[in-house]
């Protein structure tokens, strides 16, 4: 005897009142069994596996990934056994932490190798244009004497090879916002429209820093993280943001409160597979940096895996953004709403600066930075900034109690 079960959105806690389907595992007609994941759903925190308590067939799905669903409405009817209907609903249990699942590497393509022997013969002319284009000398048999390769011979090639002519394309692809992209998607407009940023960019001679920060790495005990430059940056904000408590703030703007904290927590923005997330260094005031470089590379790897627990996601007071050697010359960061500043390091670089009436090459990095105008006036902000700076070229002021 079958009967008719219908599996419905349980309640996943945090006040969630809807969520959004992500990805389905399974298509009408197909045969189940309990625990088996159903469809991934997204909340505002997290994704979330959906699994069947019950053994059966699917009849009937509910929804398109990138569509709501409210708590309590059905997702997936199932045809089961009649012994096992117990009643007509089903409340899901908590799942785990989602499953990152790594694609295999895609099968590479065999392809013969050439079997070197001597040198090719040809002109120094003749190997620059073959290297330019792609060809290997060693697979040509040259026309000239003693089998001399000439321009006529790579001419020869690029006349059996296809036309290297720019090629006109046609055709648009059109790619639903869903899941995590539209989370930051939305998150970034909800920033935009609320807060009135203004940006600041200001010149910082790390060359003291980086000399630093190298002879560390060289002598970095055993088990010692190697030292980027985020430890050292959160280091001397760690030091300044104490003058400036109006800095490491939230801003609840609908209850007109600023929350000042006394704990910095730092949001590290890092990019995933599934787009771009923010990973938080808990009490960045009480750590060294060996202890601030440990945390940044936990919390960025436990998110670019997926496994980033909620704690590891969420309370940031105030985050870096940074994109290493990529960071270019300048930025305009967006704020993480409802903290009230962002600061992005851009790409260090030899440059020739005046130093004592003399052009010299100092290693210079540009701090980008926005902050939320509605509280931060432009004179804290820029007062910030330089101590940030003064600390940055200063690095022994860094380890000062």
């Amino acid at each position: 005897m079958m009967s008719h079960f219908v599996f419905k959105l349980p309640d996943v806690g945090e006040g969630t009142v809807e969520a959004e389907i992500v990805a389905w595992h399974v298509n009408v007609g197909d045969s189940i069994t309990a625990d088996q994941n159903l469809v991934d759903v997204m909340t505002d925190k997290a994704t979330v596996e959906m699994t069947s308590p019950v053994t059966g067939r699917v009849i009937a799905r509910h929804g398109e990934p990138g569509d709501m669903a409210a708590v309590g409405s059905p997702l997936v009817e199932l045809e089961i056994e009649e012994s096992a209907a117990t009643h007509e609903t089903a409340q899901a249990p908590a799942p785990p932490a989602p499953e990152i699942i790594t694609p295999p590497e895609p099968a590479q393509e065999s392809r013969p190798s050439a079997v070197k022997t001597t040198s090719p013969l040809a002109s120094p002319a003749v190997r620059q244009r073959a290297h330019d284009l792609g060809v290997d000398l060693h697979k040509l048999r040259g026309s000239g004497p003693d089998g001399r390769i000439n321009h006529g011979d790579l001419d020869a090639v690029l006349k059996q090879q296809p036309s290297a002519q720019p090629q006109q394309r046609d055709g648009v692809e059109e790619v639903k916002i869903i899941g995590l992209r539209r989370k930051i998607a939305e998150k970034m407009q909800d920033a935009k429209r609320h807060i009135p940023h203004f940006t600041y960019v200001e010149e910082i001679d790390m060359t003291e820093l980086e000399n630093l920060r190298i002879h560390l790495n060289l002598q970095k005990r055993e088990g010692q993280p190697k030292l980027s430059v985020l430890p050292f940056i959160l280091r001397a904000m760690a030091r300044v943001l104490p003058e400036l408590p109006q800095i490491n703030a939230h801003f609840d703007d609908t209850a007109g409160i600023v929350q000042r904290h006394a704990a910095i927590h730092a949001g590290i923005a890092t990019q995933t597979a599934n787009g771009l997330m923010v990973p938080v260094v808990r009490h960045a005031e009480a750590r060294d940096v060996w202890d601030l470089a440990i945390e940044i590379a936990r919390v960025a790897t436990a998110a670019r895996e997926g496994k980033a627990t909620r704690e590891d996601l969420t309370g940031s007071t105030i985050t870096i953004t940074s994109l290493g050697a990529l960071g270019g010359i300048a930025t305009t960061p967006i704020i993480n709403r409802p903290e009230v500043a962002i600061i992005g390091p851009n790409a260090i670089l030899e440059r020739p600066v005046i130093r004592n009436g003399q052009i010299v090459v100092r290693q210079m990095m540009n701090l980008s930075s926005s902050f939320d105008h509605r509280v931060v006036d432009g004179y804290d902000a820029v007062t910030f900034i330089q101590r940030l700076k003064g600390v940055l070229e200063h690095p022994a002021t860094i380890f000062m109690a």
